[in-house]
């Protein structure tokens, strides 16, 4: 994890102002944003949430108006890419909390979902009632093969394509993108960056996660393919966000060619 240690201790020293103090140890952690793109061209004919990076502590009313803003969407299905928890005792009241989304829940684990050492049997079973899976390093077939998502949870992973359909992929570190060996997604969803949690303008990202390399926050083209990098739901260390709201983003599929473009951003 880098920290820009010396912009950081020069605003200090400055003074940061006591409404940006305020803003980003109270209202920016759960202040929920949406952001809408569009995939491809023409008629939507699907449309399917991103959400990552819970971190939950028990926050219960939090994490159910998540679920709320993404029932709120109608999605066909839900994206999810890891970190869902930091202590194994709050992974199933997590998952139970999440199977009140109402279309099916497709997730991959993160660095803390391993570390804690969360029984993953637990989101196979809750995930697989609601329609959805837990992926680890597998593919699913969606939407009678108009889509393929596929869950990457260690590498290396075999990863390819069906041609016609489109191709998703998710993971938890966005710098996997580089390690598909030649392989290109439609589209790759990522978390694990919270995109710096402390976005200062003009310097950015404050805190940069390893294997996130340049893919901060938002959308990239990769040697993988476009790529999205969600700045997550929950905080870590601190609970505190600026210049980086919790974001739930919610994506319309079209038709072929499935380029990425940004559609509106509600507040």
């Amino acid at each position: 994890m880098k920290i820009r240690r010396r912009h950081f201790l020069s605003l200090l020293a400055g003074g940061v102002p006591l409404a940006a103090g305020a803003e980003a140890c109270v209202l920016e952690p759960e202040w929920l944003s949406l952001r809408r793109m569009k995939v491809g061209s023409g008629p939507v004919r699907r449309r399917f949430v991103h959400f990552t990076d819970v971190h939950f502590r028990g926050d219960v009313e939090y994490l159910e108006r998540v679920v709320s803003e993404i029932n709120r969407l109608v999605p066909d299905f839900v994206c999810f890419t890891g970190d869902l928890v930091e202590e194994a005792a709050r992974f199933e009241p997590a998952l139970k909390i999440l199977s009140g989304i109402r279309a099916p829940l497709f997730a991959v684990p993160g660095n803390h979902d391993h570390w804690a050492r969360a029984d993953f049997r637990i989101g196979r079973r809750i995930l697989s009632a609601g329609g959805g899976a837990w992926l680890q390093n597998e593919r699913v077939s969606l939407a009678d093969g108009e889509i393929y998502l596929t869950g990457v949870d260690r590498l290396p992973c075999p990863v390819s394509t069906v041609p016609g359909a489109f191709n998703l992929l998710l993971m938890h570190y966005p710098l996997w993108a580089d390690s598909l060996n030649g392989t290109r997604m439609d589209l790759m969803l990522a978390g694990h960056s919270h995109g710096g949690q402390v976005r200062l303008p003009g310097i950015g990202a404050l805190v940069q996660p390893t294997l996130t390399g340049r893919y901060i926050l938002g959308q990239f083209e990769t040697p993988g393919g476009t790529l999205y990098v969600n700045p997550g739901i929950g905080t870590f260390r601190l609970n505190v966000r600026f210049n980086c709201r919790p974001e739930i983003t919610l994506f319309e599929l079209g038709n072929a060619p499935f380029t990425l473009q940004p559609a509106a951003t509600a507040a």
